[in-house]
């Protein structure tokens, strides 16, 4: 069993004052915290947003620009059925 010395417990003595009278003029003091003006949770469903209206207009400009169909065919269930179709008889 190891012992400290009587040095090594007034040290430890002296950082336990030390600490404990920081937390007791950090009491006194009045600590202003900042308040966000978007709420995390608010972010996240926001860019969620923004994200799904990117797809949507990426697709719809890949749709009508790149290949042969109308902006408005992205939004059909059809075209996406056709495209699962599409890909699950390569696999």
């Amino acid at each position: 069993m190891l012992t400290k010395s009587s040095e090594d417990n007034a040290e430890v003595l002296t950082r336990r004052q030390f600490k404990k009278e920081k937390k007791q003029k950090a009491k006194g003091k009045h600590v202003k915290r900042r308040r966000r003006v978007f709420p995390i949770w608010l972010r996240i469903i926001v860019m969620s947003l923004l994200c799904a209206i990117a797809l949507i207009i990426g697709a719809m400009i890949g749709y009508s620009i790149l290949g042969d169909g109308s902006a408005r065919d992205v939004l059909e269930k059809g075209t996406w059925q056709h495209i699962i179709d599409i890909v699950k008889r390569i696999e």
